[in-house]
């Protein structure tokens, strides 16, 4: 069986779960073709879907869905009855409706959609002060993915004839999802830039840039295309990328949510079956 796995993955946390997935796969005896769709590029070439039995899908949740530009790529394919499975990974607060959202984006495209799972990552906001799941993806996160990697192969295969289980539509209209997703961009207000930081001019930042708003020349990216992903101050090797200080926010996102560092400790990751 010839399975694509498409990773949009911005700091690392899904392709890990990515590359315990696909580890699994070849193990059981499948061929798999790992793709990071992260790079604007990547997202721009023709993958050929028709040569594979399954397509698996990875991304990180922003805002209760994958990002937009997942969400873009989605509607470029077609995927002509083509059996399908999901993954997602999170800084440990809202999921819903992400497998929803996902799935129905991805029938329309003419996928079915077999399964679906979610892992804890360290959240993006972590680099600039937020504290939350600083050691996941963990031992039992990747446990789990393996543990997935079974189920989808089942599944993909005829051996378990299932689809995925109904899933949480969560009680949000696209509209507010929308709104959501705005809000995001305004409340971390200033967007990566170098702010005087010394910078070698490697171009990495421009080059890697999932939505193609990074500006290496003037340090800094366009509010009109950025998505937050943070993947510049991740990988910049000056570390002279940042955005501001976002340590309150956690505070106040703590009590929103009414989660604890106990609480956020507890979590773990799922599978919807």
């Amino acid at each position: 069986m010839k399975i694509a796995l498409c990773c949009f993955s911005a700091t690392g946390n899904t392709r890990k779960i990515a590359q315990a997935i696909s580890i699994r796969l070849g193990e059981l005896g499948a061929e798999v073709d790992l793709w990071d769709i992260t790079a604007l590029k990547d997202r721009q070439r023709d993958l050929g879907l028709r040569k594979y039995d399954g397509l698996i899908l990875g991304s990180p949740i922003h805002s209760m869905r994958a990002p937009r530009l997942v969400r873009d790529w989605i509607a470029s394919l077609h995927g002509d009855g083509m059996k399908s499975a999901t993954f997602f990974t999170y800084g440990g607060f809202q999921v819903h409706p992400t497998h929803y959202d996902t799935s129905r984006r991805l029938k329309d495209q003419g996928f079915l959609v077999v399964a679906s799972a979610e892992f804890l990552g360290k959240h993006t906001f972590n680099l600039s002060g937020w504290e939350s799941m600083k050691t996941r993806p963990d031992l039992s996160d990747l446990t789990i993915a393996r543990e997935y990697a079974d189920k989808i192969l089942q599944r993909f295969s005829g051996e378990d004839q299932a689809m995925v289980q109904s899933l949480d539509q969560g009680p949000y209209s696209q509209e507010q999802l929308d709104q959501f997703e705005s809000f995001r961009y305004k409340m971390v207000s200033m967007l990566p830039t170098r702010g005087g930081g010394e910078c070698q001019q490697c171009l990495l930042c421009e080059e890697q840039c999932p939505a193609g708003a990074m500006d290496a020349e003037k340090g800094a990216a366009d509010p009109e295309k950025c998505i937050v992903c943070l993947r510049c101050v991740q990988n910049c090797p000056d570390e002279a990328l940042a955005i501001n200080d976002l340590s309150a926010t956690f505070k106040v996102k703590m009590q929103m949510d009414h989660e604890t560092p106990d609480t956020l400790a507890a979590k773990k990751s799922k599978m919807y079956l």
